[in-house]
């Protein structure tokens, strides 16, 4: 049945409005920091919850449960005065009349702060786009989890070489942090659990490719973190390509930019992230896809509008290109705007944002991780992969998504096997996008 007039249903306030669009790392922690202030806080997403994105990676690889990494927004907002959520998405914004837009209603606002983050950048390839599997949301790990899946019950059934190929390779595209884990996760199902489920198939057949398009894997870290995530990929005897582009895929072969061709049904796309703006920004304040801010991540040329999070970009002497769109960052942007918002409205003077840098890590797999800390140290191994655990544990929201996690983790570990290896709901490319849901 069709409802009829929708609207935001927010009560006037004779509070100051702060209007928060998102509610992934940024947008939470901006809203948990104005729990005490004298404002009214409305949030909007299209999502009722908070993603840690971190973990996308093992849901889509049967390690974790969606509910495991995601907790509903409203529950961690109980309790706050004067907080409102709207599962809406926002159309656009008008800056001139402090208006936001939304399918089910307009709403205005004395402070607008945009945290909507980052969607897959496919740098404009098209086919690729419509056939890759992307990491950004808890459907399109959901997604990859019922391909991976659905690709071996198939796998079982034919006698096609070629087709079982296809089925049983797997692509994945950018060597960061996402691909890196995506890829030893894989590995990890090829040597410890899929073998069991499926003994009537040959493992020596399945391929895990890595594509990056630099010279090294991990980038952004130390040559001592890339050299040492090369090392334990190949011992799942991953096929590590550097320094190519993926031009094209149609479903079922890899096209690089040297000529070469790889047989795939899966194509996984890690290499890139751009912001996910929202209509009405002023062109003047944009930079590609990301909104260029101050110091205390306003607007430029925008006095009461704010980005935070991978959607904004501060540039200073330490930064010129801005800061890298890691949660950390939009953490700490969150918390200072927070406390930035109250100061001035108790007529106190604003400080600029200055990162703190605590690191950075990736997993590849069990026993097997890579640390940089902010003091130059590097180290691998085991002690890197208990810090990247406890890390990630404590980071994610609510107690019992920790607890859920700790005793998947540990399952796991004591066994060698993963225990989410259920297609929930089957995924037929043909009729949906992978990307669908961006």
């Amino acid at each position: 049945m069709e409802l009829k007039n929708l609207s935001l249903q927010i009560p006037e306030s004779n509070l100051p409005r702060v209007v928060i669009v998102g509610g992934g790392f940024a947008g939470l922690e901006l809203a948990k920091g104005l729990k005490h202030a004298s404002v009214q806080v409305v949030m909007l997403d299209r999502n009722n919850y908070h993603t840690f994105q971190p973990l996308l990676y093992q849901v889509a690889t049967s390690g974790l449960e969606p509910d495991s990494i995601a907790g509903p927004l409203r529950k961690v907002f109980d309790g706050f005065k004067d907080f409102y959520f709207r599962m809406v998405k926002v159309d656009r914004i008008d800056h001139l009349s402090s208006t936001i837009e939304t399918p089910i209603g307009n709403l205005s606002y004395d402070y607008l702060v945009l945290a909507c983050g980052s969607k897959a950048n496919f740098f404009g390839l098209e086919h690729i786009r419509r056939k890759s599997f992307p990491l950004k949301q808890v459907v399109h790990a959901l997604n990859l989890r019922s391909q991976i899946l659905q690709n071996f019950e198939k796998a079982v059934l034919t006698r096609d070489k070629s087709e079982k190929d296809a089925l049983m390779n797997f692509v994945v595209v950018g060597g960061g942090p996402t691909g890196v884990e995506v890829a030893g996760a894989l590995g990890e199902l090829k040597n410890h659990v899929l073998p069991n489920d499926f003994p009537d198939l040959d493992f020596n057949d399945m391929e895990i490719h890595l594509i990056e398009g630099t010279s090294r894997l991990l980038g952004d870290m130390s040559s001592f973190a890339g050299a040492k995530a090369k090392k334990y990929l190949q011992k799942f005897n991953t096929n590590i390509i550097l320094n190519r582009l993926v031009k094209n895929y149609d479903g079922q072969l890899v096209y690089l930019d040297n000529g070469d061709t790889i047989t795939t049904q899966t194509l996984i796309w890690a290499a890139g992230v751009q912001g996910n703006l929202v209509d009405g920004v002023p062109e003047t304040s944009t930079e590609g896809n990301r909104i260029l801010v101050d110091q205390y991540n306003r607007v430029a040329g925008v006095d009461n509008i704010f980005a935070i999070g991978d959607l904004a970009v501060y540039k200073n002497q330490d930064y010129p290109k801005g800061h890298p769109m890691v949660a950390q960052v939009a953490i700490q942007q969150g918390r200072r705007l927070a406390r930035n918002l109250a100061a001035h409205l108790a007529g106190k003077s604003w400080k600029p944002f200055e990162y703190k840098d605590k690191g950075s890590m990736a997993t590849i797999g069990r026993n097997k991780a890579v640390v940089d800390l902010p003091t130059g140290m590097h180290f691998g191994g085991f002690v890197a992969w208990l810090i990247w655990m406890f890390v990630h544990l404590f980071a994610l929201i609510g107690f019992r998504n920790k607890m859920v996690t700790f005793i998947n983790w540990l399952w796991s570990y004591l066994t060698f096997d993963k225990g989410n290896r259920l297609i929930i709901r089957k995924f037929d490319r043909d009729k949906t996008s992978p990307v669908e849901a961006v």
